[in-house]
């Protein structure tokens, strides 16, 4: 079985939590109950319907043993299957006994192309070299040598043989008296698929622009689909009336073609267009989605309308097969085979080779051919007598503890289930061993070891019917893990942070004071802070502290805010607690001149009782405190000149400006022309005439004064 890689489970994790508030440390599930969510898991014997219900899947046989590396056509035989080999260049005929005989070994390395006719005769397209062989009573010859590049596909319609080729485009005839042409000249770089239909008609997929074209009997060709930048890989008529086109981007198909000019239908990234043209008429259909990696189209064979059936995000379409009333469709890059069936994909198969590259007509259901390795298998009219659903790596996000699994299905069915956990995104030798299998519509995961990742494997045995599974819960809680405070800022002095709605000019801004709760006064209450955008404000003597926290487990968490003197050792005094916003505006004025630390605590409290609550801290660094304003030193008055000398205890001097007989303010500049220092010494100009002379200074933390330097301090 392949590894299946852990994943993050959007699509298929439902977090079910008791209470009104989502909270990570409380139970949640794992919850599967969706085609999408169990198609990212491990099918063995099992089958997805169309609602996402898990079944047991009809039998696949594998029929011989290939010894070819690649595979890339095959079609029925009368004797069995005719499959087309590479890399040397090989024939092979498969009987229905699985014995394997070589038709054909041909001097170019690669077969893409066989057909089969009425009586058994086989035909084979080698590449490079565009060589077309005829085989017949075991013998090879060269039919047709098309001096092309490329034979992609062939077709037989009575006594004719159809050539698709590249790397010119051409659809070539072959008659049976002997008669070779080129009947059509198409505008892109490689026909790539053929489909005839009845009456005489022949559908062509190309592949550089995305063509579906329609080529009527007598030679005249439309076109009935432009996808641009895309190649059509399959082709089918269906008994419904409809016929059927696989389209998937260039990069994913075998051709290699060089991109068209840029204009309508050019692959951009963004829009594609559809052109479909009927009786003269061109009508386009935007579709502004980002293409999907191949999609199904169903279209009138007669031409008109083409709709998208089925988009694949994941899976790359190879092949086409209408059978048992429905659309079977062969995938890669996990070798996944599909079936349409009234509008809705069903998985039917899930093989371990990587590409299913022919889905063929056989008794009882489709067989198969892959590649990447090369094998043949039967789908037989028989359901397993057992399956095996395995789920991905279920992420829980943070180690976790495990509960109890529930699941729904069919009246009557008994499955049972075995589970194994880890730490690393991808099952490994790190892993748990799978514990013994249980049954029951609650299976208990006591014994799964905690871990961060979970699989679980769903064990289906042949019932009448088929046990069917829709529905999967699993429980777990997270262990609980600390909070961090990632970041403790300390805005400037001055500055606070208020609702981004606060209008200064029509609301009061004041603090809420008394405050109960302690000295320390704030801004607004807490009620009215709660899940508001914040913007920046000054208000004297006021400081702000603002953090930055995580959870592992998401955890709602609550905060206190504490200080202490810089030199203080042992206790800290609280400033606000129970705090859920991340930051905090206070009234530092009673606070005396000092240095001080602050502390944020994180607490996940609210989410985890019985004691398994976690704190999470951080301490700021030194932060000043200051509420003294800057003091008058010497005043020497020499003439009209007046030299100050102005010192702060604690801060730097930050701004200074003087006024004669009350006009305007002029900036005092400092003798060494930096105001900068805590002590600074100023000249100025007063004149002899003034009678005024104020001296106005303020310090880093915004602490004002004014001094009349004719009569002293003010």
């Amino acid at each position: 079985m392949r590894v299946i890689k852990g994943i993050s489970w959007f699509l298929m994790t439902v977090l079910v939590l008791v209470g009104a508030e989502t909270r990570a440390s409380d139970v949640r599930f794992f919850s599967m109950n969706t085609r999408e969510a169990f198609l990212e898991g491990e099918l063995d014997g099992v089958s997805i319907g169309a609602l996402g219900t898990l079944r047991l899947a009809n039998r696949v046989a594998r029929v011989g043993e290939l010894e070819e590396p690649f595979v890339f056509a095959a079609v029925p035989h009368p004797a069995g299957w005719v499959l087309a080999t590479g890399n040397s260049g090989r024939v092979l005929l498969v009987d229905r006994e699985g014995v394997v005989s070589t038709l054909l070994e041909a001097s170019e390395p690669t077969i893409f192309a066989v057909a089969v006719d009425s009586e058994g005769v086989v035909y084979a397209g080698s590449s490079p070299g565009g060589v077309v062989y005829r085989i017949a009573d075991g013998v090879a010859e060269v039919f047709y040598q098309s001096e092309e590049t490329y034979i992609w596909a062939l077709a037989v319609v009575d006594d004719v043989l159809w050539v698709a080729t590249g790397t010119q485009g051409h659809l070539h005839r072959g008659d049976a008296d002997g008669s070779r042409e080129v009947v059509l000249d198409v505008d892109d770089v490689h026909l790539r698929s053929l489909e005839p239909l009845a009456g005489g008609n022949l559908l062509i997929g190309t592949s550089g622009k995305g063509l579906v074209l329609s080529m009527e009997a007598g030679g005249r060709a439309r076109t009935l689909y432009d996808a641009g930048l895309d190649e059509v890989v399959a082709l089918e008529q269906g008994a419904d009336g409809n016929c059927y086109a696989a389209v998937i981007g260039s990069e994913t198909g075998f051709t290699e073609t060089a991109p068209p000019a840029a204009g309508p239908g050019a692959a951009t990234g963004g829009s594609a267009v559809t052109v479909v043209e009927q009786e003269g008429t061109t009508v386009t259909v935007s579709d502004d989605a980002a293409e999907p990696l191949s999609k199904v189209l169903r279209f009138p064979c007669s031409g008109g309308v083409i709709e998208t059936l089925w988009t694949f995000d994941e899976d790359t379409i190879y092949d086409l097969l209408w059978a048992k009333g429905r659309l079977w469709i062969g995938t890669g890059q996990d070798g996944k085979l599909f079936s349409l069936d009234d509008g809705t994909v069903v998985l039917e198969k899930d093989v371990d080779e990587r590409q299913i590259v022919a889905v063929m007509k056989d008794d009882n259901g489709p067989a198969l051919a892959t590649t990447n390795a090369a094998a043949l298998y039967r789908v037989l009219d028989q359901p397993e007598s057992q399956g095996i659903y395995t789920s991905p790596a279920l992420d829980a996000g943070e180690l976790a503890e495990f509960g109890t699994l529930h699941w729904r299905g069919g009246e009557g069915s008994r499955i049972r289930f075995a589970f194994r956990s880890g730490m690393s995104s991808e099952p490994d030798a790190t892993w748990s061993q799978w514990g013994a299998s249980a049954a029951g519509t609650e299976v208990s995961l006591a014994d799964v070891p905690p871990g961060r990742f979970l699989q679980f494997r769903a064990e289906m045995a042949s019932e009448s019917p088929s046990p069917t599974l829709t529905e999967i819960t699993v429980s777990y809680r997270q262990k609980n893990l600390a909070p961090v405070i990632r970041k403790l800022e300390v805005l400037s002095a001055g500055q606070v942070l208020v609702p981004a709605n606060f209008n200064a000019a029509s609301q009061i801004f004041e603090p809420v004071s008394p405050n109960k709760e302690g000295i320390f006064t704030s801004l607004v209450p807490e009620r009215e802070r709660d899940n508001q955008r914040l913007k920046t404000l000054w208000k004297r003597g006021f400081r702000t502290l603002r953090w930055e926290s995580d959870d592992p487990n998401d955890d709602e968490l609550t905060y206190r805010l504490d200080f202490r003197p810089e030199d203080a050792t042992g206790s800290w005094y609280l400033i606000a607690d129970a705090m859920t916003d991340t930051y905090f505006s206070f009234d530092a004025t009673v606070l005396p001149d000092g240095i001080y630390r602050f502390r944020v605590i994180a607490s996940d409290e609210a989410g985890n009782g019985n004691g398994r609550a976690l704190d999470g801290e951080r301490t700021s660094g030194p932060v000043t405190v200051d509420h003294t304003p800057p003091v008058l030193g010497s005043v020497e008055h020499q003439g009209g000149r007046v030299r100050v000398v102005v010192s702060d205890a604690m801060n730097a001097l930050r701004q200074a400006d003087y006024s004669l007989d009350g006009e305007s303010w002029v900036a005092a500049e400092p003798v060494d022309g930096l105001l900068d220092g805590r002590r600074e010494t100023f000249e100025i100009d007063a004149g002899e005439e003034a009678e005024l002379v104020l001296f106005r200074v303020m310090d880093s933390f915004f602490n004002l004064t004014t001094f009349d330097l004719r009569r002293g301090e003010r």
